[in-house]
């Protein structure tokens, strides 16, 4: 999950994002965003199989499907591209003139996107038991907590790797 949902490469994109906005604004979009990705991961958790379901959907084909998109990202980071699956530069270009960015699209597609929501779903379809669910939702706790970390040092991060170290990160990481 934590290769998935990628923080290093995540705060670089949120640094991004968030250049124009002052620190106040910066640390509530940290606190949003950690919030909106604990209530996507953890409602993926424990009702994304029966979603599947709903939409006629078995977990071969999602597996499947899912493996291609992580394919793909792959693919894109192999290249030093960005991925177009994952970052879409004019939703990116949107997003910076939106007031708040912590739901969309840091929360979601970025974080919580189809990567994560694709081995969460897998992972509860493996392991259903509700002890195992237990500790797949603390892995999602984890998991923003770390994204918290980050996004809330993104300045002092910003800082110390610059411009070019931002946009060398953003093209390894994301």
């Amino acid at each position: 999950m934590l290769a998935i949902t990628n923080p290093l490469g995540n705060l670089a994109i949120f640094t991004g994002l968030t250049s124009d906005k002052t620190e106040r604004e910066k640390k509530q979009s940290t606190l949003k965003a950690s919030i909106a990705i604990i209530i996507i991961l953890i409602i993926v958790v424990w009702s994304g199989e029966y979603i599947l379901k709903i939409f006629g959907l078995n977990i071969p084909a999602f597996e499947t499907a899912g493996g291609l998109i992580i394919l793909l990202m792959s693919l894109s980071m192999l290249h030093a591209k960005t991925s177009e699956i994952h970052h879409n530069q004019e939703e990116n270009n949107e997003a910076r003139s939106k007031s708040s960015i912590a739901v969309v699209p840091i929360a979601t597609p970025i974080v919580a996107g189809p990567g994560a929501i694709t081995t969460i779903t897998i992972n509860t379809h493996r392991y259903q038991d509700d002890i195992d669910k237990i500790y797949i939702s603390g892995v999602c706790v984890i998991i923003a907590f770390t994204l918290w970390i980050c996004f809330y040092f993104s300045s002092f991060f910003s800082r110390i790797l610059g411009k070019s170290g931002i946009n060398i990160a953003t093209r390894i990481w994301a």
